[in-house]
């Protein structure tokens, strides 16, 4: 039997919730003000990267380019696994985010800054290679290439974006889950656990913090920097909770 478009996949992944959703019309993004999002990332000094660090520091009315720099890459860190793991987990498939082939608008926000026309989706896997194929996807072709783009730029540490992408995952995970829950789809959430619990093992992120799989819920060894935005607070997994400001790590 053939399967159903990409786009078709994807639109049922966007009933999860706004960080799901991703535009799939075919069109030409760059005339709407959209870039490869790759561009964030491929030169040596990238423009595109200084101006939305830039912008969100205005956003958030902070002076601390490394605070701003450090809630950009989890912002599309936790978009990213949102776009992939939503698909792994209900239909066994995962779009094809590789190269020119994911398109970001620098000036809106969620649902409405990414955009793949006529997606694709990656070769088939099995069960047991579809952690593989999202660690590859997401953490190898653009959070990795990102992470070495924000800390040449910005000086934030590597254990905080790290974390930031760690963090991402499980809420991303935590969305799904309980959606599925919610929705009668009970394997599709056991799934949902399992790969995320793989893709934690990945090198970058295995030391970033502590899965509790039964909830879920993570407790992560940094902080996003985010309790020092004006009238910023605590993340609900955030390592200041439990050892204060001055003695976190990586903060």
């Amino acid at each position: 039997m053939a399967q159903e478009p990409m786009a078709a996949t994807l639109g049922r992944n966007a009933d999860v919730g706004p960080f799901f959703s991703v535009r799939t019309d075919a069109g030409a993004p760059r005339d709407q003000g959209f870039l490869p999002l790759v561009e964030l990332y491929r030169e040596e000094v990238p423009p595109a990267l200084r101006n939305r660090v830039e912008t969100v520091a205005t956003r958030l009315g902070t002076e601390e380019r490394r605070v701003a720099a450090s809630l950009v890459y989890q912002g599309l860190a936790g978009r990213l696994w949102s776009i992939a793991l939503g698909p792994a987990v209900l239909a066994g498939r995962i779009p094809d985010l590789s190269g020119d082939a994911l398109w970001w608008h620098p000036d809106r926000s969620t649902p409405d800054e990414l955009w793949l026309p006529a997606p694709s989706p990656l070769p088939s896997a099995s069960e047991e290679d579809l952690a593989g194929r999202l660690q590859t996807a997401v953490l190898h072709d653009h959070l990795v290439p990102l992470h070495d783009a924000v800390t040449a730029v910005f000086p934030v540490s590597s254990q905080v974006l790290w974390g930031n992408a760690a963090s991402a995952l499980v809420g991303t995970l935590r969305v799904l889950h309980g959606w599925c829950r919610r929705t009668g789809h009970q394997e599709a959430a056991e799934r949902a656990v399992a790969l995320t619990a793989s893709l934690l093992d990945a090198a970058s992120l295995r030391d970033c913090g502590t899965l509790d799989p039964s909830v879920p819920a993570f407790s992560r060894r940094s902080c996003c920097l985010y309790y020092r935005v004006p009238g910023g607070g605590l993340c609900g997994d955030c390592v200041l909770r439990e050892s204060g400001p001055m003695a976190a790590p990586g903060r």
